[in-house]
């Protein structure tokens, strides 16, 4: 059975937690998440989304598996979970995880690793690692004080609290919050406006990110100059001036253009 799969329209990809109704990280998870992150990377997509069938996104590990296992077996699953995360991390398209019910442990670390993450106002996310005696280990923790900054993450990763949607959206864990009605068409819209938009602009924006996540300010203005002139040499950037010089030379706001994502 696969738990995880790829599918694709046209320049869309989407990665489909296929488990319902909880979407439990279990032994096949791990090895069908990295088949399903390689296809997408070979894929020629522009956006990719992440999805679950289901009242749920993911309630994270299944835990049934693991007691009596050998520590090196677990440590070899997680590090197979973590690599596919981040993997998917650095996919060099946008990625914009969709977030409906629980996502929980390990699915909640799945929805940290990508750029966007879109939740429904009803959405539950928790670090529940602790009520094992364990804590998160596929990115939750830095990925957390990433986004809501270190007195969050040590709250939320000590605590165990849940984060109902519309606090994650308060707190800058997820990047939009709808109402579970419209969870589906604000996701899809935004994925549609991803998928004909500047791609290499916006992973270079990642990039950008991750630099100053790790290296402050000063290291992100090490970088950027770098980044930016690889944008300046794709046909995308060079169009996009000429569009706005006519533009100005029209004294008109310039007018939007169809981007190729190279």
């Amino acid at each position: 059975m696969t738990t995880v799969r790829f599918e694709q329209e046209d320049g869309v990809g989407r990665i489909v937690l296929a488990n319902p109704p909880y979407n439990r990280i279990d032994s096949k998870y791990a090895l069908n998440l990295r088949d399903a992150v390689h296809a997408a990377s070979e894929s020629g997509i522009r956006v990719l989304a992440v999805v679950a069938e289901g009242p749920n996104f993911s309630l994270g590990g299944e835990v049934r598996e693991w007691p009596g296992k050998d520590v090196n077996w677990f440590r070899t699953f997680v590090r197979q979970v973590d690599t596919s995360y981040r993997a998917l991390e650095g996919l060099r398209v946008p990625t914009v995880a969709v977030v409906r019910g629980l996502a929980f442990g390990g699915g909640f670390e799945l929805a940290l690793a990508c750029d966007f993450l879109v939740a429904a106002d009803t959405a539950v996310f928790r670090c529940v690692e602790v009520t094992t005696g364990m804590l998160p280990i596929a990115g939750g923790v830095q990925r957390l004080a990433e986004r809501a900054g270190r007195a969050r993450a040590q709250r939320f990763a000590t605590l165990g609290e849940p984060i109902p949607g519309t606090l994650a959206g308060e707190l800058g864990i997820a990047t939009h919050v709808v109402p579970e009605p419209r969870l589906d068409a604000e996701a899809d819209s935004l994925v549609r406006h991803l998928a004909v938009g500047p791609t290499r602009s916006y992973v270079a924006t990642r990039t950008l990110l991750k630099a100053w996540s790790s290296g402050g300010v000063a290291g992100t203005d090490e970088l950027v100059l770098d980044v930016a002139m690889e944008l300046y040499d794709g046909p995308d950037v060079q169009r996009g001036f000429v569009n706005t010089a006519t533009a100005f030379d029209a004294d008109v706001e310039p007018p939007e253009i169809e981007f190729e994502g190279r």
